[in-house]
């Protein structure tokens, strides 16, 4: 069985609640990755950050990315899945929240992130499209 661990870009690394949009940018952009986990204090997922977040949700509001805190960018609820999870929970979790990355998670402990590619090059066809079309924006 493929598992979550097998998919994932290991060594994810948070944006903190405290810290602002324009780190989440900048983190974003030294790690070459287009969304960040947004920790808390406690080292808990609050949610995920994307560039398009900090676009659409800051600079399009002429709100100021260098004080504009990372932590009012979090969903309603942190969408998350475990190292351990079956490639088949990975989809599910994707299709039913509407996501297409998934910070990983073994036990509390972040440890990678996936993005939709990953599971499109990790399932088949007829998944991946099934994906694809149930997470395609009209």
């Amino acid at each position: 069985m493929t598992a979550a661990r097998d998919i994932m870009h290991v060594g994810a690394e948070c944006v903190r609640t405290d810290q602002s949009a324009a780190d989440a940018g900048r983190i974003m952009a030294e790690k070459k990755v287009g969304a960040l986990p947004i920790c808390g204090p406690d080292d808990k997922i609050k949610g995920v950050v994307t560039d398009r977040d900090v676009v659409v949700k800051v600079v399009a509001q002429g709100r100021d990315p260098s004080t504009f805190p990372a932590g009012d960018l979090n969903q309603a609820e942190a969408v998350t899945i475990g190292a351990d999870d079956s490639i088949e929970e990975v989809l599910s979790t994707m299709i039913h929240h509407q996501v297409r990355r998934l910070p990983v998670i073994d036990g509390r402990a972040l440890v990678g992130m996936i993005a939709l590619a990953d599971v499109v090059r990790n399932v088949p066809a007829e998944q991946a499209g099934k994906l694809t079309e149930a997470l395609s924006i009209d």
